[in-house]
C-alpha cells in the first residue's frame, strides 16, 4: 500500500468507529493516541495491527480504532485524550513517549491505558512497579531517554577529538531535564564540549539550526525525542547539509540518512503494544501485567552517509554495528 492510500485510510478511520461501533456494541474500540503523526508512523501503525491480530483482532473486522494525531504538538494531547474518554473506548493505547502516557493517564482512572515510553514509569507516577503496575495502566519502557550518555560516547568513537558536540533538545519534553543532566555529567566525564540547541516547535527548530552552526558543532547528538521524530527529515537533512556528524534513537533515522542510531526497535515495541492491547480487550487487567523493558539495543550505521560526509568509520565501530546500510 502506497503511503498516501495509507494516510488516506487513517483518515477515513478515524470517521466511522463510533457509527460501527453503534451498530454493533459488542464491537471493542481502541483509543489510539499519539505524539507523532500519521504520516511518518505508517509503519508502526502496521506494527501495532500485528500486535493485535497476535491476539485475534483485526482492524475493521472485530475491533475498531479511533486514531488520535498530536503532529508533534504536545499541548493538544489533554484535550485528545479526554475526547477518547468521553467516547467510553474499551482501552486507550498510547503511542510517542511520556506526553501521550501521561495525558492518558490524566484524563482517566478506570478506563485501561497500554502506554510505550522513553524513561522510568515508576518515577513519573505512571505505575507502582514494572512487576506489579496497580491502577490501570502498564506497557513498554525503551529506555531511549536514559541511554543519551551512550549515544554520546558512541559520537565520540566515531569523531574523536571533535572540539565541540551539538546537543538538540525539546525542553517541553518531560524527560528533557533528565536528559540534559545525564549529558552534562557524561560529557564532564569524558572532558567533552557541548553546546544545547533547544527546540519544541518549528519556530525554534530553525534557530536551534542557525546556533548549531554559529557556534561551529563538529558533531550532533539529537536527544530522544517524539516531536523530533515527526520532523526527521528535516533534522538529517540539516546535518546532511552542514557536513555534520550526527547520533539518533531510531532506525528510521538512519534509514532516511541519518549517520548513527542506537536504540530498540520501535517497530518490535508497537508490535507489543498490539499484543498488549490484545490482551486487555480479552479481559487482562493492566495492574497484572508487568511493564516490559528492552533487552536488545540496535547500532545501526549509514555507510553511504558516511562516505557523502567524509566521515571514517573505524573497524571496531564497524564491529559493533547491528546493521550497516550500504
Amino acid at each position: 500500500m502506497r503511503r498516501r492510500e495509507f494516510i488516506a485510510l487513517l483518515g477515513a478511520t478515524a470517521a466511522w468507529p463510533l457509527a460501527a461501533r453503534a451498530e454493533d456494541s459488542s464491537v471493542p474500540v481502541i483509543g489510539f493516541l499519539s505524539s507523532r503523526s500519521p504520516e511518518e508512523s505508517a509503519h508502526l501503525v502496521t506494527a501495532f495491527r500485528q500486535g493485535l491480530a497476535e491476539g485475534g483482532f483485526i482492524e475493521g473486522q472485530n475491533v475498531v480504532i479511533e486514531y488520535r494525531w498530536a503532529r508533534g504538538q504536545y499541548d493538544v494531547l489533554p484535550a485528545m485524550a479526554i475526547d477518547l474518554v468521553s467516547h467510553r473506548v474499551n482501552v486507550l493505547t498510547t503511542a510517542g513517549g511520556e506526553p501521550s502516557a501521561l495525558a492518558a493517564k490524566r484524563a482517566t482512572s478506570t478506563i485501561p491505558i497500554v502506554f510505550g515510553l522513553g524513561s522510568d514509569p515508576v518515577s513519573i507516577g505512571l505505575v507502582e512497579s514494572y512487576s506489579r503496575p496497580g491502577g490501570n495502566a502498564t506497557g513498554i519502557t525503551f529506555l531511549t531517554t536514559l541511554m543519551e550518555p551512550k549515544r554520546l560516547g558512541l559520537l565520540r568513537d566515531l569523531v574523536p577529538g571533535v572540539p565541540l558536540v551539538g546537543i538538540l533538545l525539546n525542553p517541553g519534553f518531560p524527560s528533557s531535564e533528565r536528559q540534559l543532566q545525564d549529558i552534562e555529567e557524561a560529557a564532564r566525564r569524558i572532558d567533552q564540549r557541548i553546546v544545547v540547541a533547544k527546540a519544541r516547535s518549528d519556530e525554534e527548530l530553525n534557530a536551534a539550526f542557525v546556533a548549531l552552526v554559529k557556534a561551529g558543532v563538529g558533531a550532533l547528538l539529537v536527544c530522544a525525542d517524539p516531536f523530533f521524530d515527526t520532523r526527521r527529515e528535516r533534522i538529517v537533512g540539516f546535518a546532511q547539509q552542514h557536513r555534520v556528524p550526527a547520533i539518533y534513537q531510531f532506525r528510521e533515522y538512519a534509514v532516511a540518512g541519518g549517520l548513527l542510531s542506537y536504540g530498540i526497535s520501535i517497530t518490535d515495541a508497537y508490535r507489543q503494544y498490539g499484543v498488549y492491547t490484545a490482551s486487555i480487550l480479552k479481559r487482562a487487567k493492566p495492574a497484572d501485567l508487568p511493564v516490559l523493558q528492552p533487552t536488545k539495543f540496535e547500532l545501526v550505521i549509514n555507510l553511504r552517509t558516511a562516505k557523502t560526509l567524509g566521515v571514517k568509520i573505524s573497524d571496531n565501530l564497524l564491529s559493533l554495528a547491528d546493521e550497516v546500510i550500504e
